[in-house]
């Protein structure tokens, strides 16, 4: 098994670079921390790698990338990706800070990195737009739910914080509630994307600055249930769906199985269950999603 730490950063491929290169920095607050002509890297006002861009014929979500502890064997996990019937390939990428990958593909299609190694690649600065402090979690849709939990639990060691009844599952891979979700649909894709941001009251500036561009929020501010992050979403130019969050719920002791808690919990305490339409409501508040923020599943 290989235990993942965190998530690093996510690859898009964009038939317009130039246009999400845009995007990303003015509104989402990235930094262009280097550039070629088909591909830019993306980091936070920290400088940490969050969004790799390649020139692509579709827009898509192509890799996730992952961390894994310091002194993991690239070789011995190779191996046992082998033993489970999995190809990997261990390569040297153009990543600068990160000298090694060792790559392959899940269940659903989607390339995995996974690291060992990385630095920070630009210093701390002033950005402008909202100003996301890390990637927080990447959702999918895919057909069977249930397998593709089982392939992340079996393969890359995370587990389940919570289920929304049996067709969204939210899994973790260190304190953050979550770090991916999966809810059934009709074809794998990816779902959304979510950067988190330092407080409430980055939440409120965020919409400031959707507004400022004259860009919908397609669901919040609001609370969720599950997780019970403050949120808010938005469609980026390629369609994909960008969630900004704050206050993730923290699993702090795994042992306990239950959450840091909040005076937002309706439990006492809060541990992983399975919500259902009676008690999600409890825990949360805001408007329900629009119909375009259902679009991403329902196609």
């Amino acid at each position: 098994m290989i235990k993942v730490r965190r998530i690093g950063h996510a690859t898009f491929e964009t038939p317009d670079l130039e246009k999400q290169i845009e995007h990303f920095t003015q509104v989402t607050g990235l930094v262009v921390a280097a550039r070629e002509k088909d591909r830019a890297l993306l980091a936070t006002k920290l400088g940490q790698l969050v969004v790799q861009l390649k020139k692509g014929d579709e827009p898509r979500c192509a890799k996730l990338a992952f961390q894994v502890a310091p002194d993991s064997d690239f070789k011995q996990l190779a191996r046992a990706l082998s033993e489970d019937g999995i190809k990997s390939d261990l390569r040297s990428d153009d990543l600068p800070g990160t000298p090694k990958l060792l790559l392959f593909e899940d269940n659903k299609g989607t390339t995995i990195e996974v690291f060992t190694e990385w630095d920070y690649l630009t210093p701390n600065q002033q950005v402008v737009g909202i100003g996301p402090i890390k990637l927080g979690h990447c959702a999918f849709v895919v057909p069977d739910v249930q397998q593709t939990c089982e392939f992340y639990e079996r393969v890359l060691g995370f587990r389940v914080s919570d289920w929304n009844g049996d067709f969204f599952v939210f899994m973790r891979c260190n304190p953050d509630h979550h770090t991916v979700n999966f809810i059934r649909g009709k074809r794998a894709k990816m779902h959304h994307i979510a950067f988190e941001v330092r407080d409430f009251s980055a939440v409120e500036q965020g919409c400031d600055v959707l507004s400022h561009h004259r860009i919908p929020i397609i669901w919040g501010p609001l609370r969720h249930g599950p997780g019970h992050n403050v949120s808010i979403y938005h469609r980026n130019p390629d369609e994909h769906v960008i969630e900004f969050f704050a206050e993730l719920d923290q699993v702090l002791d795994e042992e306990l199985g239950y959450f840091d808690p909040r005076p937002w919990h309706a439990d006492r305490p809060q541990r992983p269950k399975v919500w259902s339409r009676e008690n999600r409501s409890v825990a949360g508040w805001g408007p329900p999603p629009t119909p375009d923020y259902h679009l991403n599943r329902d196609e």
